[in-house]
């Protein structure tokens, strides 16, 4: 079947690269895979490869490739790596992740998002990918400790749930602010104790809501 997308995708890659500096080869390559036009609604998909969110319904949106490509490459996955991801939207984020790590865990607190996402996933051959629907500052205990812990919402702090699902030696990526903008924030869990911390680029993200997080406003 052809892909009617595949120039758009190779332009978007090359943006990543010469314009946004994005270097790690592993990320370019999922990003460059993964057809990010399935991930849109129909009458969006052709601007699917454009630098911007896109609404996905739910009041959420699907992130730019640029702050896809950057927090995958601040997370710097390798091939053995279990992941655990809170904030399976479309799933797009989590079929990159899958790209790149050993296992694939995923948490969405809104059941249409994720039961559409888990058809994705599936329909797209991902074998080493589990979402499920549940709160995800709480995490998922029973499968920790994850090697990397990606949050794909806007939150005031780390939940504490998810400091201690991180291994030792282990990197999370959150988006970390107030409820209208956000830095991105790297942690690495120090053999020592205790976290090491670096701020990165401004981001505007949906808020992370749920029990260790921001609460749902009406």
């Amino acid at each position: 079947m052809p892909d009617d997308f595949l120039y758009a995708r190779q332009r978007m890659v090359d943006d990543l690269a010469r314009g946004y500096g994005i270097k790690n080869q592993r990320v370019l390559a999922a990003m460059g895979s993964v057809k990010r036009h399935l991930f849109v609604r129909e009458h969006l998909r052709r601007q699917a490869y454009g630098d911007f969110a896109l609404p996905s319904g739910s009041d959420q949106t699907i992130s730019q490739p640029y702050v896809v490509a950057r927090m995958t490459e601040l997370l710097d996955v390798s091939a053995d790596h279990v992941v655990l991801e809170i904030g399976t939207g479309t799933g797009y984020q989590t079929a990159i992740l899958a790209e790149l790590a050993s296992r694939v865990y995923s948490l969405e607190r809104i059941g249409s998002l994720a039961r559409q996402a888990i058809a994705r996933i599936r329909e797209l051959g991902y074998q080493n990918v589990k979402i499920q629907t549940f709160d995800g500052t709480v995490g998922w205990g029973e499968v920790a400790p994850f090697d990397r812990i990606l949050i794909t919402a806007g939150a005031p702090a780390v939940p504490e749930p998810l400091f201690s699902q991180l291994g030792v030696g282990g990197v999370l990526v959150i988006p970390e602010g107030d409820r209208e903008s956000q830095r991105l924030v790297k942690y690495r869990k120090l053999r020592a104790g205790g976290f090491q911390r670096s701020e990165g680029e401004s981001v505007a993200f949906v808020p992370l809501v749920g029990r260790f997080g921001w609460r749902e406003q009406s």
